[in-house]
Formats: structure tokens, sequence, C-alpha cells
């Protein structure tokens, strides 16, 4: 009937999953931010960065669904799924997938943006190799790094535009 199970299946099964909650989290909050005025910027890249995620998570499932797991770089992803909780916690209703300004406001100093200008990315990056990594796949952990690292490079600096343009001059981009 559902055959063998196995603990990579399992594992991509949360992170779609997880990945899926997300979404709907940030059509939640992006409807909520614009109808108080917000305005999304560099939406033009945004289908880019959906196919990048997209094709990532759909190559985990087609290479690594029946992987032996390396427990210590599963590891390494786990701690970066708190790390990412604190993200969203800090956010918090502000959080989403897409570049969403809201003019005037301040920028988020707490949490992880104490620290450094785009943590969300940064664990994003660290997920997008280690994930591969743990199902013992290294050229997928390299060319999706690549590839985020273009489409992160173009979202970076959109959403740092924005934040100048519409919250003042800044240190860093929160």
């Amino acid at each position: 009937m559902w055959g063998h199970v196995t603990w990579a299946a399992i594992i991509l099964g949360f992170v779609t999953l997880q990945r899926l909650g997300e979404l709907a989290l940030s059509r939640r909050n992006t409807s909520k931010l614009l109808a108080r005025g917000a305005i999304e910027v560099g939406g033009g890249h945004y289908p880019l960065l959906v196919a990048l995620h997209s094709a990532w998570l759909i190559s985990l499932w087609m290479f690594g669904r029946d992987r032996e797991v390396y427990w210590p770089a599963l590891a390494a992803f786990a701690a970066l799924q708190g790390l990412r909780l604190w993200v969203l916690a800090s956010l918090g209703p502000r959080w989403t997938t897409r570049i969403i300004v809201l003019p005037g406001a301040p920028l988020i100093a707490a949490g992880p943006y104490r620290y450094i200008s785009h943590p969300n990315y940064a664990i994003v990056t660290g997920e997008i190799a280690l994930l591969p990594l743990a199902l013992n796949l290294p050229l997928l952990a390299l060319l999706f790094s690549v590839l985020n690292a273009v489409v992160l490079a173009i979202r970076i600096r959109a959403e740092t535009r924005a934040l100048a343009t519409f919250n003042g001059p800044l240190a860093g981009a929160r």
C-alpha cells in the first residue's frame, strides 16, 4: 500500500508542509499590509524566486526521497529552523515572502535584525545548501546555492532600494 517510508521522505514532507504554511502566512500578512497602505516593490523578480524554491524542493523529492540521511547536516538544518522562527517572531505581521514596504514605518531592529541586515536570507542560504547535503546530494547543494546567490543579489538590491526610498536612509536594510 504505502511501501517503505524513508527518513528522507519524512523530512521532505515536513519541509514541504512548512513551506506551504509559510506561503499561507505570507499571503495573509501581505493582504493586511497592503490594506494598511503598504507598497509592493520588486515584484518582477518574485516569480524567479518562487521558481527557484519550487525547483529546489522538487529536485529534492526527485533525487533525495530514498537517500540515506547525513544526520550532522540535518542537525545544522534543524538549528536553522530555530533561527527561522526567531525571524518570523521578530517581524511578526510584517513577515512576507514578497518585498512589502510600509512607508514611514520604522525598520525592525529586534531579534536577529540587531546583528545582521538580512537574517532570513542568510538562513535560507544555509537551508538551500544543508538540506541537499543532509540527503547526500552535494551537486544539488552547489547548483541551488549558486542559483540562490544570483536571485538574492537581485532581491537584496531591490529591497535595500525600497527601504531607503520609503523609510529613509539605512545603515543596512532589514
